[in-house]
C-alpha cells in the first residue's frame, strides 16, 4: 500500500514538471498559427513614363531654362536714359584728370577724332609711323526665330590701298582663249586640272584662287586644302568675266567673320592721310552691313579701332551707314 502511494506521487510530480516545462516554452515561442503583423505600404508605386512623356518633360524643362536665360538678359539690359548716373557706375563722365576707368562708361568717339588720337598716341610713344590701324567689329548675326546669318568671307576694293605688292592670283581654266585673257590681265598662274597635284604638294601657293564654272568639278580634291580660299560663286571667285574678277582680287582686301560674330581687319597705316583711313573704314563697314537685311536691324553692335601699339577706342559707326543712305 505504501509502495503504491509512493509510485503515484512520483507520477504526479512528473506530470506537474512536464506541464510547467510546456507552459514555459509556449510563453517564450509564439505559435506558428498566431497572427503576424506585416509592414503595410501606404503609397502607390510611381508608374514608368513612356518615351513620349519623357520627351514632353525634357521639352518643358528646356523651355523653362530658355525663359530663365531671357529674363537674365533682360535684367542685364538696363535703360540708363534719364538717370543722374549710369547704373553701377560713379558718373557719366569723370571730373578729375586722373580717375579709375572702370568706374565710368567707356567713351565713344567720332571716327575722325579717334584717328587723330591714334596719331597723337604714336608721337607720344615714339612708335613706328607706318604701323597698321585695325577695325574690330562685333556683329549681331540673328535673323527671325532661330535663323542666323552664316559666317562669311568678303573681298572689297579699298579706295586707298595700303599694300605695296599685288595679291598672287591663280586662275583655273582649260580654255586657251580664257587662259590668254587671264595672263594679259595679271594672273600669277593660269592652268587647268594639272595644277591640283602641285597645290596639294605645296608647290603652288597664292592669295586667291579664281575659276570658271566648267572646271569646278575637277577642283573638288582641293576643298580640304584651300578651305575658305576654294573658289565659290558667293565670294565672286567663280565666273566667266575673268578681267573683272582679276581687277578685284589682285588689289582687293579680304576680311572674314571669326568666332561666329567678330571681324578684325586692317584698314590702313598711321602714316596715311586721315581722310584715306576714314574712306577705307567706310567701305568695309558698308560692305559688312550689306550681309544682313535692313528689316532685321543693324548687323553691327559695336566698332573699335586701334593701332598696333595703342589702346582700343570705341567709334560711332552709324555715320558711315548714313553716308551710304545719302549716296543712294
Amino acid at each position: 500500500m505504501a509502495s503504491s502511494a509512493r509510485s503515484l506521487l512520483r507520477v504526479l510530480a512528473g506530470c506537474q514538471r512536464q506541464i510547467l516545462i510546456s507552459s514555459a516554452s509556449s510563453s517564450l515561442c509564439p505559435s506558428q498559427n498566431a497572427a503576424r503583423h506585416h509592414a503595410v505600404r501606404t503609397y502607390a508605386a510611381a508608374a514608368k513614363l513612356s518615351k513620349k512623356e519623357k520627351k514632353v518633360e525634357k521639352g518643358a524643362a528646356k523651355e523653362v531654362k530658355q525663359e530663365e536665360k531671357k529674363k537674365k538678359k533682360e535684367k542685364q539690359k538696363i535703360d540708363d536714359t534719364g538717370r543722374h548716373k549710369p547704373y553701377g557706375l560713379t558718373a557719366w563722365a569723370p571730373i578729375d584728370d586722373v580717375y579709375v576707368v572702370r568706374h565710368y562708361p567707356k567713351p565713344v568717339y567720332d571716327a575722325d577724332v579717334a584717328v587723330d588720337m591714334l596719331k597723337s598716341f604714336q608721337k607720344l610713344d615714339f612708335t613706328p609711323e607706318d604701323q597698321p590701324i585695325f577695325i574690330d567689329l562685333k556683329l549681331d548675326m540673328k535673323l527671325e526665330k532661330k535663323r542666323k546669318v552664316d559666317p562669311f568671307v568678303s573681298t572689297v576694293h579699298l579706295p586707298h590701298p595700303f599694300k605695296n605688292d599685288l595679291n598672287k592670283v591663280v586662275v583655273f581654266t582649260e580654255n586657251p582663249e580664257e587662259a590668254r585673257v587671264a595672263t594679259e590681265h595679271g594672273a600669277t598662274i593660269v592652268g587647268g586640272a594639272e595644277l591640283v597635284e602641285k597645290i596639294l604638294e605645296d608647290e603652288i601657293t597664292a592669295d586667291f584662287y579664281l575659276a570658271v564654272p566648267d572646271i569646278i568639278p575637277k577642283l573638288l580634291p582641293l576643298k580640304n586644302k584651300l578651305r575658305k580660299k576654294f573658289p565659290k560663286s558667293k565670294r565672286g571667285s567663280v565666273g566667266v568675266n575673268i578681267p573683272k574678277m582679276l581687277q578685284l582680287f589682285k588689289s582687293g582686301h579680304e576680311y572674314m567673320v571669326e568666332r561666329d560674330a567678330y571681324i578684325i581687319t586692317q584698314v590702313g597705316t598711321l602714316d596715311m592721310l586721315k581722310e584715306h583711313i576714314l574712306d577705307n573704314m567706310r567701305v568695309i563697314i558698308q560692305d559688312v552691313a550689306s550681309h544682313k537685311p535692313a528689316e532685321f536691324g543693324s548687323i553691327i553692335e559695336r566698332a573699335i579701332t586701334n593701332s598696333m601699339t595703342s589702346e582700343p577706342l570705341r567709334i560711332k559707326y552709324e555715320a558711315f551707314l548714313q553716308q551710304e543712305e545719302k549716296e543712294e
